[in-house]
């Protein structure tokens, strides 16, 4: 089994010791929380969490791979291939935006708490993230293939995007958004219009 693969299999105490760090990193952040706080959330010792986790920084690996490893999945099954490239951005958007919002606590864990991680783990971070954006810029590049978007910068539209999208966890709930359907339905409205889709 890979690295990272490994990291997020296993038993139901692991489940719940990452959970129990989504919450500690999220409310303190990464540096400024031991593993023993992390322990005491599930009434457990710092002890024993080390046959699941070795470090806190394998801890923050694990919520970081399984966090982009499910917003690859999830983009991929809400991209309704086949269809126009707009339909497409605006499902894959809706979802991106939507499933940030939802799990805000480990989504601001998962993309502010990186530069934590070992050279080792980020590479495989850095490839899983990599993955997302290049999903995105395939939509992207369909409509401009198609003439339906009047892109001036594939990649930079796609930057935008991703960057739009990805921002939802730094900032909510906030003001009158306070609920992920909220969001869901304007990103992808403003992911056209970065794209330049014609109406």
């Amino acid at each position: 089994m890979s690295v990272d693969e490994s990291v997020v299999s296993g038993s139901k105490a692991a489940a719940r010791l990452r959970a129990a760090a989504i919450e500690a990193f999220a409310a303190n952040g990464f540096g400024a929380t031991t593993t023993r706080e992390v322990a005491a959330r599930l009434e457990m010792s710092a002890a024993a969490m080390y046959p699941h986790y070795k470090s806190k920084e394998e801890l923050l690996f694990a919520i970081a791979y399984e966090g982009h490893q499910l917003t690859l999945e999830w983009l991929q099954a809400a991209d309704p291939v086949g269809e126009a490239p707009a339909d497409r951005l605006r499902a894959v958007v809706g979802e991106f935006a939507k499933n940030q919002a939802t799990h805000h606590a480990r989504a601001r864990v998962v993309e502010y708490e990186l530069a934590a991680l070992t050279d080792e783990h980020f590479r495989v971070i850095a490839g899983l993230r990599r993955d997302v954006v290049r999903l995105v810029r395939r939509i992207v590049q369909a409509g401009a293939d198609d003439g339906s978007f009047a892109v001036p910068d594939v990649e930079g539209v796609t930057l935008a995007i991703v960057s739009l999208c990805v921002d939802v966890c730094r900032w909510f709930p906030g003001g009158t958004y306070t609920e992920p359907d909220t969001v869901a339905k304007l990103y992808p409205e403003l992911a056209i219009r970065l794209a330049g889709a014609h109406s």
